[in-house]
């Protein structure tokens, strides 16, 4: 610590690059410093720094990060209070640029694994940023003492000791993320693939605000009395609320009576939320994904051909390929995509879906003969897909009851109150037949394998090897790619999308190879961030980052999937 002061009062009124020199590690009375990385001036990234607190100093019970769900859940906790107490600490901007900033990765209303927190048995470790200030290019060293010598000793104080921190805030994040984890891990044992506790809030404060709505405003959801069911938690007790089984679901009911809202609830419980989110106990299957059309997006010889035939001209769909795919066939080829990596639940609402993909009625199968059209609906292709491969389907729907034929289970949402009218809906559908006949009768067939070619990948801009950057949610630079993550719609934070564009770079550098499928190459690299931690996938592992969230396999794959460089060899298909 004398001789990081020593250092700044030394290079106090130089240039900006003097700062190099603080580069190390300094002992502090509570903590260790670490500087990691320094900018090379103030309008520049930040310069990456962490805090290191010894077990007995931080003093954290052990059971606070036992097991991965504790684990998580404390590190989330800790990255949320180490940002408070900055935002109570430090003065903001003083200087040029980005001089005396300090900065953490934001927290949403999701608990995740971030790379901002380490906590093991030997230490605590926080990974922040702070801009070095300076007026113009000159050194601000005095403003730089504040920040090493007050601010940051505050900081760590205020955040990273258990002594300081609002104990029960704390347990109630960690237990409440472990009892999440359970009900998604025991979802499978009663036949459930979503479970919404009863008095769950699920609408929003806006559409650009994830809070929850005020508990005054908002209708809490309660369940029908034939789909309650219940769960013996580790830690909350017993939970009851709705379950939503296996099979084929429809949500129903009439526009702004909540539908969306719902499967929107259901969509975010493949992640734990904070506590007083409102959604804490919607938890659903964790191999859920979220299906929707996307006109304009690249496909790469995925085998679409259970829902589209072949194409006028003879054009074949068994390994169909589009710079600026339909509404159809992006929305088919979101589909074979996920059940390409393993997914084992669909959420599709009829609002982002296509028309002609979701439905052929009575009257257009007549007017336009079977032969002259190559879709096979997806009405005709979801209960076989439940039948024969096990995945489930959750569809709002508002305008197609063609779908009461083959749902296994209706619920109408009601003024936002859910009701169970399956029995009402097969008395409709037997009193009002539909006249349309069922197009596809085969077997869905499992996805063709397809593994990505090394020529796909290259990050490289101007200079630069590796340049990758991700300065929006929906969106990635990779080298001179710019990646549209607009419809990956269960990406919900930056430090997610970041991730992906690193992990992207880590699977070509270490698993393409032109034999590895695609869901191979995924699965590698999920196994190597879940054994080594999300630092893995650093291009630069000599300097720590902390600005990675934990992302599932299904959006990796999605990104890859968007790539418009992606060239894919395609393989055999596999049995029925």
């Amino acid at each position: 610590m004398e001789q990081l002061a020593a250092k700044l009062k030394r290079i106090d009124g130089r240039g900006y690059k003097a700062y190099k020199s603080i580069a190390g590690r300094y002992a502090f009375p509570n903590f260790e410093l670490h500087v990691d990385h320094v900018q090379g001036d103030p309008f520049a990234a930040p310069s990456r720094m962490r805090v290191r607190v010894g077990r007995d100093t931080a003093g954290f019970p052990r059971e606070t990060y036992a097991g991965e769900s504790r684990r998580t859940a404390l590190e989330d906790f800790l990255t949320r209070r180490y940002r408070d107490a900055i935002n109570r600490t430090a003065k903001g901007r003083r200087g040029s640029g980005k001089s005396g900033t300090i900065g953490i990765i934001p927290c949403g209303q999701e608990i995740l694994k971030r790379s901002s927190m380490v906590v093991d048995d030997e230490f605590v470790e926080a990974r922040f940023v702070v801009g070095l200030p300076a007026r113009g290019r000159t050194i601000l060293g005095k403003e730089a003492e504040t920040i090493f010598f007050k601010e940051i000793p505050r900081i760590v104080d205020g955040a990273l000791l258990f002594a300081n921190l609002d104990a029960d805030r704390l347990w109630t994040h960690v237990k409440i993320a472990e009892d999440q984890d359970f009900i998604r891990r025991t979802l499978p044992d009663k036949g459930l693939v979503s479970f919404l506790a009863n008095v769950s809030i699920l609408p929003r404060r806006s559409g650009v605000d994830d809070r929850p709505m005020d508990r005054e405003t908002a209708v809490p959801l309660f369940s029908p009395p034939s789909l309650e069911t219940s769960f013996t938690t580790p830690n909350s007790g017993v939970v009851n609320g709705m379950g939503i089984p296996a099979g084929v679901t429809l949500i129903v009911g009439g526009g702004y009576h909540g539908k969306s809202t719902l499967l929107r609830a259901v969509e975010r419980g493949v992640y734990n939320q904070i506590p007083e989110d409102g959604r804490e106990f919607v938890v659903t299957n964790p191999h859920a994904v979220k299906i929707r059309a996307e006109d304009g997006r690249r496909v790469e010889k995925v085998d679409i051909s259970d829902f589209i035939g072949d194409l006028p001209g003879g054009k074949s769909t068994t390994a169909f390929s589009s710079d600026d795919a339909s509404g159809s066939t992006s929305q088919a080829a979101n589909i074979v995509e996920a059940l390409e990596l393993g997914a084992e639940l669909l959420l599709i609402d009829e609002d982002t879906s296509a028309t002609n993909f979701m439905i052929r009625d009575h009257r257009m199968q007549l007017l336009v003969a079977k032969e002259k059209e190559p879709i096979t609906p997806f009405v005709d292709r979801v209960r076989s897909l439940y039948g024969h491969h096990g995945v489930s389907t959750i569809l709002v729907l508002g305008g197609s009851g063609d779908y009461l034929d083959v749902a296994d289970l209706v619920i109408m949402l009601d003024a936002y109150r859910p009701r169970d009218v399956t029995r009402e809906a097969k008395k409709v559908a037997k009193k009002v037949r539909t006249g349309r006949t069922r197009e596809g009768a085969e077997k869905p067939r499992r996805p063709r394998p397809r593994a990505p070619l090394a020529r796909s990948f290259d990050p490289r801009r101007g200079k630069k090897a590796v340049k990758i950057d991700a300065r929006r949610i929906d969106t990635i630079f990779y080298g001179y790619e710019e990646l549209d993550l607009s419809y990956v719609e269960q990406i919900v934070d930056l430090g997610q999308t970041r991730a992906i564009g690193d992990a992207i770079h880590y699977a070509a550098q270490q698993y393409v190879d032109g034999r590895r499928t695609l869901k191979q190459i995924v699965d590698l690299v999920m196994r190597d961030i879940d054994r080594a931690g999300p630092d893995v996938i650093n291009p630069f592992q000599r300097v720590p980052f902390g600005g990675y969230v934990g992302f599932r396999k299904y959006e990796l794959g999605a990104a890859i999937n968007r790539l418009r460089t992606l060239v894919v060899k395609s393989g055999s298909r596999r049995s029925r």
